[in-house]
């Protein structure tokens, strides 16, 4: 303490100041033993004792933005809060460097800043019971200001509000907001609250927005730079766009949609929870190759510009895409924003809303569409993705520290969660469920809640165990595996039986209620199982004719490994129902990875034929999906190119058949993926050089990069393809996602090495969606002999990645680095990876075993049960 002291007088520090050390050093000597550590990151137990102690939090924040990216951005804060007095120091935090903190003072009084960890200590000597104010003076931190040339936005979920700026960022201690921002002059802002007064001073402008609606740090959000905005006022709602979208033609052909999607999505949302929209302002903003689809930031949506932006060889596909994005993010303005989760553990809580409720308002903003079509090719291919692999996770997760609460996001949260709360809405009812959350919203509005808030409420109105029926679909991991035993006696069914099991051989039971349809020459007939136990007997099946074959899950509703028919394989494509082919299509699939019924190479013999015959496109995207899956990576290299211009000859004959557009463009699309003929690849070469499209099919500038790149991955003998490409883009941000992506590209594999090299330094990563796409490229199954070699250091980065990266970042650099392999010695170079690192971070060690899922499976596929 002498050697503070010392330190502290020679450069200057009042006597104030240092008698505030020493008040500090005794308050923390007569804090008890069982005090909050200081330690990195945000802990539970540090966001509860601050969530006792704080009330009435509120953020005054400017931003000094400079012309250059790499400038440093000077940053002025000061909190408002009542706290309630106790004797330990009170934390704020900060992850950055202690150089980034210039002046702090409480209740106007300057103290010397006191920095540990990750966060700032304020010593309760300071504070005084009822109203505080902390001023800091401060340089932004730069993680998660996603910086560049000429714009910059803030994306500040789960926890990197604290990269930022100082803060108390867990989500129960909602806060209103009053940012400011000086910026260059041509440059456009946006918040979460309205713009309240602008001035301009040469080749500056000061911005001042309004106080915000209280919202959690993460949903705090800024974006500045130069946009083009767009207002437009629908159904008497005033919305503004701003984005940096150049092509005409997508301009025209998207701006009413997007504003119309929306306003219809506020509308059904209003009448679904009789809660008028909760917020000042409902904005959006469109942004290159932003890191998600969309964040729900407080009347200020933040979207991925490709998202929203089609041309006019977009797909069905592709708007029904983009319709369920608008709708989820606005559902989030009510479920996450409104009504908060109390910690992360339940990030699942808003998410799973958010998507139940985006294919409600599909279903009505899109009056053609298919909702239980899209439902269950959105959801259940996904879904089974990570509960089939070894490092599948709960929907419900643990959380202790909010520096791990990236890892739980994932295609569980997303997309088995969504299918859990059908089957709680098939249970309870549609009205009753709706009724509980309306009950839900509106008790918990501008606050935060809890699953087990949201269960309370439900239960009081169903006569079912919402508990028990929680803790195996909620709390535990996996999927069912469900068998039957159909028996027949003189033409006519004398016992249908269906059972299940988990499909780790465990005795567990999933409640839920599926179909099975039973098929005759000339009807079909639709049973309901209701599997609330090990072992049903359908009394309703017996009786009825022998069926020619059955088809398990034929609604879609159900969950798990359902078995097929052997009989219903030839037959698949005369099912007349779109939603029984959806899901006899993923029974197919998901049991051949399982090693039964089919091999990948009969499967892709009976899909062959199916693609001049299936009608709808999202079945079509379906399958022709998983048929590119089974040729790269479920085929052996040395059967893969007779397999290959198979497919690529039965892709060309059936786009040439069909006459629907939105189908032509998907086949030609499967064309392209495989082209591994030379006679294809010259065809797809004609095609880019000359910008011809095939007769039917519209191809846009995105399309011609996609063809560019499908040639130089496959080495095509022509000079400087990527090059010429580049020259051809008009619009500067895709422009620099091609630039940054050629070298991935090259055909000399020491431009590969040092490519791969770079992506060490976190500097190089900081468009995480060009990286992700690179790396596809650089682990194509085509380069993987020389690619190989990048895996060991790609696995060492991650937890690098995690650390530094966006929460979707270590899923999809896994995913990227890892898919196009199928040998044993990627999957022992996995296992032996975790085996050397039994401590390994156990989140991350889910991550990589669901990544490598494929890998392994092909493995056994291919190499150890021929």
């Amino acid at each position: 303490m002498v050697w503070n002291f010392l330190q502290v007088t020679r450069y200057g520090v009042t006597l104030i100041s240092v008698l505030f050390l020493f008040a500090m050093a005794c308050s923390r000597q007569s804090v008890p033993n069982g005090s909050l550590p200081v330690e990195t990151g945000v802990s539970q137990t540090l966001a509860k004792v601050r969530a006792q102690t704080i009330r009435q939090l509120t953020y005054a924040l400017h931003f000094d933005i400079p012309d250059q990216k790499t400038q440093p951005i000077p940053a002025t804060e000061t909190l408002t809060f009542d706290w309630q007095k106790n004797r330990a120091s009170l934390q704020l935090d900060f992850k950055e460097e202690r150089t980034h903190l210039q002046n702090v003072s409480v209740n106007g009084l300057d103290i010397p800043v006191a920095f540990e960890s990750e966060h700032i200590l304020i010593s309760p000597a300071f504070l005084k019971p009822g109203r505080n104010s902390i001023s800091i003076r401060f340089t932004a931190g730069n993680l998660s200001l996603n910086r560049n040339d000429d714009y910059l936005y803030t994306l500040l979920v789960p926890d990197r509000a604290r990269t930022v700026f100082p803060c108390f960022d867990q989500p129960d201690l909602k806060a209103s907001f009053q940012l400011s921002l000086t910026v260059p002059a041509g440059w456009q802002a946006m918040t979460n609250a309205p713009l309240r007064d602008s001035s301009a001073t040469g080749e500056r402008k000061a911005l001042t927005f309004l106080p915000s609606s209280v919202m959690p740090t993460y949903l705090f959000s800024f974006v500045a730079g130069k946009f083009t905005p767009v207002q437009r006022t629908v159904a008497k709602r005033s919305m503004t766009l701003l984005h940096r979208e150049t092509d005409a033609t997508k301009i025209r052909l998207s701006l009413d949609t997007i504003f119309h999607l929306h306003a219809n999505a506020l509308q059904f949302l209003e009448d679904y929870t009789q809660i008028p929209y909760p917020f000042q302002k409902f904005d959006f903003a469109a942004i290159p190759d932003f890191q998600y689809g969309g964040m729900e930031h407080v009347g200020a949506i933040d979207y991925r510009l490709s998202s929203l932006f089609l041309d006019a060889g977009a797909t069905r596909d592709q708007k029904l895409s983009r319709a369920t994005l608008i709708a989820h993010e606005t559902a989030h303005m009510w479920f996450g924003d409104l009504v908060t989760m109390r910690w992360f553990n339940d990030v699942w809580l808003k998410e799973v809303f958010a998507n139940f409720m985006a294919d409600k308002i599909t279903e009505t903003s899109i009056p053609d569409a298919n909702y239980d079509l899209q439902f269950v090719t959105d959801h259940f291919p996904a879904a089974y993705a990570v509960d089939r692999t070894e490092g599948t996770n709960p929907i419900g997760q643990p959380l202790g520290n909010l520096q791990e609460a990236g890892t739980l996001y994932g295609g569980i949260i997303y997309h088995k969660a969504p299918i859990m709360m059908r089957q709680l809405e098939r249970l309870m009812g549609k009205p009753a469920l709706r009724d509980g959350l309306r009950e839900y919203l509106k008790k918990y509005a501008f606050g935060n809640a809890t699953w087990t808030d949201l269960i309370t409420i439900l239960d009081a109105r169903t006569p079912v165990d919402l508990n028990a029926w929680n803790q195996v679909w909620v709390s535990e991991t996996g999927r069912p595996k469900f068998t039957y035993k159909l028996e027949t006696a003189n033409g006519k069914i004398s016992q249908f039986v269906v059972s299940q099991t988990g499909e780790d051989g465990s005795n567990r039971i999933w409640p839920q209620s599926f179909e099975v349809m039973l098929i005759y020459p000339d009807h079909t007939e639709e049973l309901t199982v209701p599997m609330n136990q090990s072992q049903v007997a359908l009394a309703e099946a017996v009786g009825k004719p022998a069926p020619s074959f059955v088809v398990f899950n034929s609604s879609g509703q159900g969950y798990g490994l359902f078995p097929v028919d052997l009989a219903m394989i030839p037959k698949v494509g005369t099912l007349s129902n779109p939603v029984t082919r959806a899901a006899a299509y993923i029974n197919l699939y998901e049991n051949m990875l399982a090693g039964s019924v089919i091999r990948p190479a009969q499967l892709a013999e009976h899909y062959r034929t199916l693609l001049s015959r299936e009608t709808e496109e999202l079945n079509l995207r379906l399958l022709t999906g998983q048929l590119s899956d089974i040729v790269w990576n479920f085929t052996r290299p040395e059967d893969r190119p007779a397999l290959a211009t198979a497919v690529e000859q039965d892709a060309w004959q059936a786009m040439e058949h069909v006459t629907v557009a939105g189908r032509k463009k998907l086949l030609f699309r499967l064309y392209q993926n495989i082209a591994f003929s030379p006679p294809a690849q010259e065809r797809l070469y004609a095609i880019w050089s000359e910008q011809k499209a095939p007769e039917g099919v519209t191809l846009t500038e995105d399309d011609y990069t996609a063809l560019a790149l499908a040639l130089a991955v496959r080495d095509y003998p022509a000079d400087n393809i990527l090059q010429r490409q580049l020259g051809r883009i008009k619009n500067p941000d895709r422009k620099k996602r091609l630039d940054i992506m050629m070298p991935a590209l090259s055909t000399n594999v020491s431009e590969r090495d040092a490519f791969f090299a770079s992506l060490a330094m976190e500097a190089n990563r900081d468009h995480e969606a060009w990286v992700t796409a690179a790396l596809g490229y650089l682990h194509h199954p085509l380069r993987a002999e020389t690619s190989a070699k990048y895996l060991p250091k790609s696995l060492e980065l991650l937890e690098e990645i995690q650390r530094t990266g966006d929460i979707f970042f270590p899923e999809s650099w896994l995913r990227s680095t890892l898919s196009a392999y199928q040998t044993p010695a990627t999957t022992q170079l996995v296992r032996q990876f975790l085996a050397n690192r039994p401590g390994y971070n156990p989140r991350l060690r889910a991550k990589l075993l669901q990544a490598a899922d494929g890998p392994f499976r092909a493995s056994r596929l291919l190499y150890e049960t021929r």
